[in-house]
């Protein structure tokens, strides 16, 4: 496994932490806003590693020219 992969893979790990940890909050009845700022982190963790998945598989594909202008491009569309 590449370095990148192995990065983005801890993330996914860490983001399913995330998400026993918001369940764990909801089942426990914990205060409303602690629970959604908790949701909201996660999903803002997660669309970081989708766009970060998204452009490495979509750099791989192109040629080396052309990655740091998709590269670009694709963190403009993402954002």
């Amino acid at each position: 496994m590449t370095d990148v992969r192995n990065t983005q893979l801890s993330q996914l790990k860490r983001i399913s932490g995330q998400l026993q940890g918001v369940i764990k909050m909801y089942e426990g009845e914990r205060d409303c806003l602690e629970t959604v700022q908790q949701i909201v982190a996660a999903r803002n963790s997660l669309s970081r590693v989708a766009r970060d998945l998204l452009t490495t598989e979509a750099c791989s594909c192109a040629t080396k020219q052309d990655a740091v202008r998709l590269d670009a491009t694709l963190k403009e569309l993402l954002k």
